[in-house]
């Protein structure tokens, strides 16, 4: 598992917590038991506690550092350190929440419904997660980490995403509801140079490669040469800013 640094990651707080947001607004449920899978420094969970505030909330997630975070900021709320790929809970939750979590998961045609048999009857399964593997920003630290220059540092596979198509999710949790919901979305971040997206990343998607680094000169080398190459993708706008498209993909599940 990637290593995690709260601070990083809240660098982009209000990008990351605005599909996180969206995905709230649609839930059409009134739940009395919540958990959020995945729940990071606790921003996600702060969204589904304003949304409804009369709720039991747990937030879970794997990382110490995180979980940490988010007592910090919230010591009334309820935190549990543990591993979301093979959660399981004695009773049932009327709302599984995950914010751009799951992609860390392998075997979603096993995960999801294995998720959606924990909600109890009438509630939801509502998860969110990065639906763009194959942007040229997620593509360069692969491309990177494979070339001459660097592929020796990687001996072995840097952990990927794992994101599969709408129509797969529909596959394996239909039998199980009695409605479906799921649709993407492209926000369009406004950042104020290419170093910003390495300085996203950095919080995210790079944590695998620079995990796998032996020290800190060899991070910084790579975000270096990483920055250089996106630099082409993502060029200047007259602004002097940046445009960083970033697709997410929704699923919402009613039992």
């Amino acid at each position: 598992m990637p290593s995690w640094n709260a601070e990083q990651y809240l660098t982009f707080a209000d990008e990351r917590t605005q599909p996180c947001r969206d995905l709230v607004s649609r839930i059409a449920l009134e739940p009395k038991r919540i958990v959020d899978l995945g729940c990071g420094p606790g921003n996600s969970t702060a969204v589904l506690r304003r949304r409804w505030p009369q709720a039991e909330i747990v937030g879970i997630d794997s990382s110490p550092e995180m979980i940490a975070a988010a007592r910090s900021d919230a010591p009334q709320g309820k935190w549990e350190q543990a591993d979301i790929s093979n959660w399981s809970s004695a009773q049932p939750f009327d709302l599984i929440f995950s914010n751009a979590a799951l992609q860390w998961v392998t075997e979603h045609s096993r995960l999801y419904p294995h998720l959606l048999q924990q909600v109890s009857p009438g509630g939801a399964l509502a998860v969110q997660v990065p639906a763009n593997r194959h942007a040229p920003a997620h593509q360069r630290m692969r491309e990177l980490a494979d070339s001459a220059a660097w592929r020796e540092h990687f001996p072995e596979k840097v952990r990927e995403w794992h994101v599969h198509q709408p129509g797969d999710y529909f596959d394996w949790l239909s039998p199980l509801s009695r409605r479906v919901e799921l649709w993407k979305t492209d926000y369009l971040h406004v950042m104020p140079g290419v170093s910003s997206i390495v300085d996203w990343y950095q919080g995210t998607g790079l944590r695998p490669f620079l995990d796998a680094l032996q020290n800190e000169a060899d991070c910084q080398r790579f975000m270096k040469a990483y920055e250089a190459m996106i630099a082409k993708d993502y060029p200047l706008r007259a602004s002097g800013q940046v445009l960083f498209p970033f697709r997410r993909l929704f699923v919402i599940a009613y039992r």
